[in-house]
């Protein structure tokens, strides 16, 4: 009789998480070592259902290394919908990167994988996977977000936030109001994390997140992947949960003078080897056109 799957306890052990395939699912268990991405350490580890998976691709990795990468169906995970694309591949949950020796394994699972597969890669109508758990926090550059499971506060901290957050106050934001999160990396300028609320303050939500009460903004140091996404990955899961649908965001036009100081300070990160000459490049011609 064929060796499968459906017996629990199978384990395959990669660089930094073990995959568990079970007969419903896989349970991603991530290291803590010190070499291990942070954002794996904050997961833990992640139970993924096999209809939240869409396919199965096993690939040459770099250094004699092989990687076992499980597609996530589109709307399954909160945290992948949250991130949006943005996630380096280092980053990235899904992906079990081994030892080039191990690859006849890891084809093995592949393929008993794909054969579990039942899913036409159409999205999900819920998410399948559990978000990271609140309470959650986070320090961003202006503020200190916080989410409780039910409503996420914004605390202003006076040596960063702009003075319309100072104006607008500190800020209570109850999960059944909001529609949405939009998540922009640390990684890349203008990094933020602003909740899409359903009836924005004059019908509009503001275009730059250092001015929007509903944003924090991140900088060097603040807002980090490990901290920031498992945040709105955790508000958006609640927020899907109380049953409100996705708002839109519109796109105002900014002011000239904003722009130039924008410009200004992108140069300045350009000048001290924080962005590259192509990042500077794209960045302001992307500035540019907004005027």
């Amino acid at each position: 009789m064929p060796h499968t799957m459906s017996r629990m306890g199978d384990v395959l052990a990669g660089f930094h998480a073990a995959w568990e395939f079970e007969s419903d699912s896989v349970l991603i268990r991530f290291e803590r070592g010190i070499r291990t991405p942070k954002l794996f350490q904050t997961l833990g580890e992640r139970r993924v259902p096999l209809e939240a998976i869409t396919g199965v691709t096993l690939a040459q990795g770099k250094r004699g290394t092989v990687v076992l990468h499980a597609v996530p169906r589109p709307g399954a995970d909160p945290l992948m919908e949250a991130a949006a694309g943005q996630l380096k591949e280092s980053c990235d949950p899904y992906r079990l990167v081994l030892p080039a020796d191990r690859e006849t394994l890891a084809e093995y699972y592949a393929d008993e994988l794909r054969a579990r597969l039942s899913g036409d890669g159409e999205p999900a109508e819920r998410f399948l996977v559990d978000p990271p758990k609140a309470p959650v926090q986070f320090k961003a550059y202006d503020g200190k977000a916080s989410f409780d499971g039910t409503s996420v506060s914004f605390r202003w901290f006076w040596t960063g936030a702009s003075s319309a957050k100072w104006k607008a106050g500190d800020q209570n934001f109850p999960v059944t109001g909001l529609g949405g999160v939009e998540w922009r990396s640390p990684e890349v300028f203008e990094g933020h994390l602003r909740l899409l609320r359903r009836d924005p303050a004059g019908g509009a939500q503001p275009a730059q997140p250092d001015q929007d009460p509903a944003a924090v903004v991140f900088g060097l140091g603040y807002g980090p992947v490990h901290e920031s996404l498992p945040f709105a990955a955790s508000v958006l899961a609640a927020v899907r949960a109380a049953g409100s649908g996705p708002v839109a965001v519109p796109v105002a036009r900014r002011d000239p003078a904003d722009i130039a100081e924008r410009i200004r300070h992108l140069g300045e990160l350009h000048q001290a080897g924080l962005v590259t000459d192509e990042e500077f490049s794209m960045k302001k011609t992307e500035l540019l056109a907004e005027l």
